[in-house]
């Protein structure tokens, strides 16, 4: 069946944001921050993610902000003067302070691909303020691509080492970390399958909390795969996002 929720399109700080509002909104008002893949695929046409926005009563805001790889680092293709990062944590927040009254931690982080090591970075970095995330094959060492004849991160790095220590691994801090954190990733993505067992094993070795899947397998790195991972993911995102609730 159809959904009834509606998808439109805003203007935040100069650059086009995404809004999906549910055909019922849940009773706490949780939004999803959504950060897109290097091929900048929408989810306007995703029905995995959409059933599970409706059935959980999200609005989704989803910035558009090119092959930033969602870093502090300015990227021509996006903006020359604001990073994604910051535009995330300063504009995207902003809008739906003043649009949905709603503050962190009613907010959660979802990502795919290049903005599934996005999400992850931003919540290692301000824990406080992206408590609940979930991150479906997510790019983690995405410094590999400079290998390969990337187009956009020689711009914002001086090279593959200084991409590396920008990674999402390298954010993790030992004291510091945000409460809810979910990954998964396709056991046969080949290119990104070993970064995520990376991430798991610091984390574990650090003891920070976090939930992963790097065993079901279907697709391997596309929306093949993310759309049989939308339920556990937004599913932890909602179940997180209620505890963050009652814990404050």
């Amino acid at each position: 069946m159809p959904s009834e929720g509606t998808w439109s399109e805003v203007e935040v700080a100069g650059h086009a944001c995404e809004v999906y509002q549910p055909p019922r909104v849940g009773e706490h008002g949780y939004v999803v921050i959504y950060l897109h893949g290097v091929h900048l695929n929408r989810l306007n046409d995703k029905p995995a993610f959409i059933e599970q926005f409706d059935r959980h009563g999200l609005r989704v805001v989803c910035p558009r902000t090119a092959r930033s790889w969602w870093t502090d680092k300015i990227c021509p293709e996006f903006d020359p003067q604001i990073t994604a990062e910051r535009y995330v944590v300063e504009h995207t927040l902003g809008w739906i302070r003043e649009q949905y009254s709603v503050e962190p931690p009613r907010i959660a982080l979802l990502g795919t691909s290049m903005g599934g090591q996005g999400a992850l970075r931003m919540a290692f970095k301000h824990p406080n303020t992206f408590p609940v995330v979930a991150a479906i094959s997510p790019a983690i060492d995405y410094h590999l691509r400079m290998e390969e004849g990337d187009e956009t991160l020689p711009a914002m790095y001086p090279d593959k080492e200084a991409a590396r220590q920008d990674t999402a691994t390298l954010h993790v801090h030992p004291l510091n970390w945000p409460r809810n954190t979910f990954f998964a990733c396709d056991p046969i993505d080949y290119r990104w399958h070993e970064s995520a067992e990376r991430l798991r094993m610091k984390l574990a070795a650090l003891g920070v909390p976090h939930e992963c899947d790097l065993e079901t397998s279907g697709g391997g790195h596309g929306f093949e795969y993310y759309s049989r991972m939308a339920e556990a993911a937004v599913g932890f995102m909602v179940e997180r996002l209620e505890s963050e609730r009652l814990r404050v």
